[in-house]
């Protein structure tokens, strides 16, 4: 059971100076989106690793069911074209 008076957590991301997409670094507690980067900037960026910081409210964040794994990321047997099979690979390319 949840205290009414906490904070609401949020999900923490941070593109570093040389990577193309932000990664999941923590969660805290913030009243705010505001506070929740202020607060991500001192916690998860000392060193000023970061270049941008994403806080997502954790309630909003949906998941898929673990234990459904198998319906969801089972290859599609009927949908041949998603299969590299109809390509031919230059052999400098080598084995993929």
């Amino acid at each position: 059971m949840t205290d009414k008076r906490e904070w609401p957590l949020w999900e923490i991301f941070i593109r570093g100076q040389h990577g193309a997409s932000h990664r999941h670094v923590g969660s805290l507690h913030a009243p705010d989106a505001e506070m929740a980067i202020k607060h991500a900037r001192d916690v998860y960026t000392r060193r000023r690793e970061g270049i941008s910081i994403w806080a997502v409210p954790a309630n909003s964040i949906a998941a898929s069911n673990p234990s459904k794994k198998g319906p969801l990321y089972d290859p599609a047997e009927d949908k041949v074209y998603r299969h590299p099979t109809f390509f031919n690979i230059p052999k400098e390319v080598g084995p993929m």
